[in-house]
């Protein structure tokens, strides 16, 4: 058997395990009201690829329903939900990964994404010691401009722009093949009624809550530990992500050049933002090492890890930076933080990172589902319908 033959029974095994498990929790509907899952699974009485790619990524492993399983093992039936849509997951990133070739670095993610950073790091550091004197990296530098006597600023622009493009378009290729994989079509997306229903989803981390009481990480007792951590580590990245953008509004439009006061508005949302990013991975990364293995992939356990540590790295590099801007550190911090943040952007679209966006996916299809139910139930019970929004 040749190895792409293998490669593929691999991933239909994944699959049928999968399709088996949902089998059976159709069946029961004893965890009906837990999470989106299985309601969106209730809609359905066969389940194709397609539709277990869309359901293994609207699950945000709460673990509720293995906690509550009858049939978890040691039951014969061996039902673990959160285990088995954990594996499909991550074969899904690969599936629809853009381009294809790059599918192969979800293969042992966690060493990958390691040794990406290392290498990016000490990259930046080698390049900066060959453009620059050491007398002017290790100087301390002062006032308007200060970092880019470090590293220029054409040198920075144009490595921080190129990662990012690429991400963004891998990013948005990558969703739209994961879209299309639904045979729904692009315009459904933009329906005002359900995406407005999705965003609320998706931006207050609904479905982290599980059932409504919260995750069961460590045993059968919900917590909300994880979606408060995960909060930490979304906005933290959202609130970092809004002060670059300002940043870049007060140099190229407002000809103000970094680096700004302590209470500028970029330098107080990177730094809100970056305690956030400090403290959402730690939580996560203790949860994980605390939480029961059995409804974990093994799998991906590396991946999450390598992209916790790198998050934090880039927190707290950022954070010292900010700290230590007017002393002779600022130019290796600054060439170290730049190593981590080009690392990070490389790795977006092939790491845990994408979980956002087919998680996001995912929530969209399930909005314009329920939509579709209730618009259905009234036609049913005689009721005026709905205009689609």
């Amino acid at each position: 058997m040749s190895s792409i033959n293998l490669v593929d029974l691999a991933e239909d095994n994944l699959r049928d395990e999968a399709r088996r498990a949902m089998e059976v929790c159709n069946a029961c509907r004893y965890c009906e009201g837990y999470c989106a899952v299985f309601p969106a699974m209730e809609m359905r009485r066969e389940f194709s690829d397609g539709d277990l790619d869309y359901l293994a990524n609207l699950c945000h492993n709460c673990q509720g329903c293995y906690q509550s399983c009858q049939y978890a093992p040691p039951h014969p039936f061996g039902i673990n939900v959160p285990k088995a849509f954990a594996e499909l997951r991550l074969q899904t990133y690969a599936d629809y990964a853009w381009p294809q070739p790059m599918a192969k670095f979800f293969d042992r993610n966690g060493t990958l994404v390691t040794l990406l950073t290392a290498l990016c790091v000490a990259g930046v550091i080698i390049a900066l010691m060959l453009i620059q004197d050491a007398k002017v990296v290790f100087a301390s530098h002062v006032g308007p401009g200060a970092f880019y006597k470090v590293i220029p600023w054409g040198v920075m622009t144009a490595f921080a722009g190129a990662t990012f493009l690429f991400a963004i378009l891998s990013l948005v290729m990558s969703f739209r093949n994961f879209w299309r994989a639904s045979q729904r079509p692009a315009t459904d997306i933009v329906r005002p009624r359900t995406l407005a229903r999705a965003m609320h989803d998706i931006f207050t981390l609904k479905y982290l809550g599980g059932g409504g009481h919260g995750c069961n990480d460590v045993s059968d007792q919900f917590s909300m530990r994880r979606r408060y951590y995960h909060h930490f580590t979304f906005y933290g990245f959202m609130l970092c992500f809004a002060a670059t953008s300002v940043a870049t509004i007060y140099d190229h439009v407002l000809g103000l050049q970094a680096p700004y006061a302590f209470f500028s508005l970029p330098v107080m949302l990177g730094t809100i933002g970056g305690i956030g990013l400090v403290i959402g991975p730690v939580g996560l990364i203790w949860i994980k090492i605390i939480s029961d293995p059995a409804p974990l992939s093994k799998k991906m356990i590396g991946g999450d890890y390598a992209l916790l540590m790198l998050l934090l790295l880039i927190s707290v590099t950022g954070l010292l930076l900010l700290g230590l801007r007017e002393t002779g550190a600022m130019g290796i911090l600054l060439a170290i933080h730049l190593g981590f943040v080009l690392a990070f952007f490389i790795a977006i679209p092939y790491s845990k990172m994408v979980h956002g966006l087919y998680r996001s996916a995912a929530l969209i299809r399930y909005a314009l589902e329920r939509q579709e139910e209730s618009e259905a139930h009234a036609a049913a019970q005689g009721k005026p319908k709905v205009k689609a929004a």
